[in-house]
């Protein structure tokens, strides 16, 4: 059925551990990966992403690695999907040129599309603040 991929979980556990941190504090890849229990060489590859999208930003020199580059009100799930995947997609049919041998007789697009729709709301609704709010962590 649908799973987000394993660097999009890296992403997201990334920028909530960066917002329990402060918005001052560096944090290394390193102490991330050990603190979470991730890959060291994945969860860079996702800051990477995170910091091209403008969500992290990097510290260079000795005490150096990331923090947030902006307020966990002020990212959203859908922000870090983005950075992470690209434009999400839930099916062919559901980018603008449809690519669907079926396209033209399919009976099942509208209701993939709006089923995409929704889950694509609640990612842009549900912003990293909310997260940690919800599970008593802010």
């Amino acid at each position: 059925m649908l799973q987000v991929s394993r660097k999009f979980e890296y992403g997201l556990h990334a920028v909530t551990y960066l917002s329990l941190k402060g918005p001052d504090r560096v944090v290394t890849v390193k102490e991330m990966a050990d603190d979470i229990g991730f890959s060291q060489v994945f969860l860079a590859k996702a800051m990477q992403d995170l910091k091209k999208a403008g969500i992290t930003r990097s510290v260079q020199g000795v005490k150096g690695g990331y923090k947030l580059a902006r307020t966990p009100e002020e990212i959203t799930v859908a922000d870090i999907g983005l950075a992470i995947e690209g434009e999400p997609r839930l099916m062919r049919c559901a980018q603008q040129k449809c690519e669907c041998e079926i396209a033209v007789k399919c009976n099942h697009k509208s209701y993939m599309v709006n089923l995409q729709s929704r889950i694509q709301h609640l990612l842009d609704e549900t912003t990293i603040a909310m997260l940690l709010e919800r599970f008593g962590k802010s």
